[in-house]
């Protein structure tokens, strides 16, 4: 293994974990949409927050997705093929959210609460989706010789693989709620802070019970048994560390812990999947691995250069949008545009 396969492996870690670190609390506000709001006043409240920010937050997912079929094409050929309706799915999801905020700005009031509805659903299901994916992923899958996945239903959906994609879910909602407290005022910050100390000790519940099924059901534990307690001593670190600042009122810290949670998440996955990209349940030698599954040392240079021009502009450009953007968001006011 070459020093640009390792690299661009870690690479996609980082693009996930900043997917999911600011993705992450978008899919929280859609579902507080659902859950948090009382009223309309509330429930526009509650979307303005992400109003400027919920697009650009996306590009990290399509920057890793690229970034995966540029630098591991064999990985990127097995990941999609194989989880193709899954991640079929996630594109409606994606594409159904994004349409909900364009047609419940724009659409009859009559029409709000659909378009409520269907935000809130979505931004379920896509972190759901994606929980089973990756904990599918390190399951392992039916891989054969030639990288093909010949997977049925229960390899998808197993109790695993579910509790994953609740734990994500639950994960990404208490990451939205600790958004909310930040950026609102009045009865919704005060609200979303109170939720967020009572779905914390549902969370440690799940934490547990993930983190039992991943020493049985994966062999992380035998093959990066240090990396793979240290990520889980920093999930169930940051998770309390976040609950104890809503306590304390520390709302930034609040939010960056749980945001940090889910970039540990990121790193237990790729931490216990390195060498490999993806895990045969049929026999290891099947497993995919990073040096088998990526470009030519020319593409990853080309690439690396590429990388090192543009993601600064991008990451000065996320900074710039979210310090325009800063203040907190009120109660619109009567006849105010929603």
């Amino acid at each position: 293994m070459s020093f640009l396969q390792a690299l661009w492996f870690l690479l996609i870690g980082v693009l996930f974990s900043g997917f999911f670190f600011l993705d992450g609390f978008d899919y929280g506000v859609g579902m507080a949409v659902g859950t948090l709001a009382h009223n309309e006043g509330e429930r526009s409240q509650i979307i303005r927050t992400i109003g400027p920010v919920w697009d650009g937050n996306e590009v990290w997912l399509i920057t890793a997705g690229g970034a995966m079929f540029a630098s591991f094409p064999y990985w990127y050929a097995t990941l999609f093929s194989g989880y193709y309706l899954i991640l079929l799915f996630i594109l409606v999801g994606l594409i159904l959210r994004g349409v909900s905020f364009e047609f419940r700005a724009k659409g009859p009031n009559s029409k709000k609460p659909i378009w409520d509805k269907i935000l809130a659903f979505c931004s379920f299901l896509v972190p759901f989706l994606f929980g089973v994916m990756f904990i599918s992923m390190i399951k392992g899958m039916p891989i054969d010789a030639a990288g093909n996945i010949h997977a049925h239903f229960f390899d998808y959906f197993n109790w695993f693989s579910i509790v994953g994609g609740i734990a994500l879910a639950l994960l990404t909602y208490l990451h939205g709620l600790n958004y909310i407290t930040l950026k609102t005022k009045g009865p919704v910050s005060e609200r979303s802070q109170n939720y967020a100390h009572a779905f914390y000790w549902v969370l440690y519940l799940g934490e547990i019970i993930f983190a039992l099924l991943l020493l049985f059901q994966t062999d992380f534990i035998k093959v990066h048994p240090v990396a793979t307690l240290l990520c889980l001593v920093l999930i169930v670190g940051f998770s309390v560390w976040a609950h104890v600042a809503t306590f304390q009122d520390k709302q930034g810290v609040a939010f960056a812990a749980s945001g940090l949670t889910l970039v540990s998440l990121v790193a237990l996955i790729f931490c216990g999947l390195f060498p490999r990209v993806m895990i045969s349940s049929i026999s290891s030698k099947f497993d995919l691995v990073i040096q088998s599954a990526s470009s030519s040392n020319y593409t990853l240079i080309v690439m690396t250069i590429a990388t090192v021009i543009l993601v600064p502009c991008v990451l000065a450009y996320t900074i710039w949008a979210y310090w325009i953007f800063r203040k907190r968001i009120e109660m619109p006011k009567v006849g105010e545009a929603n």
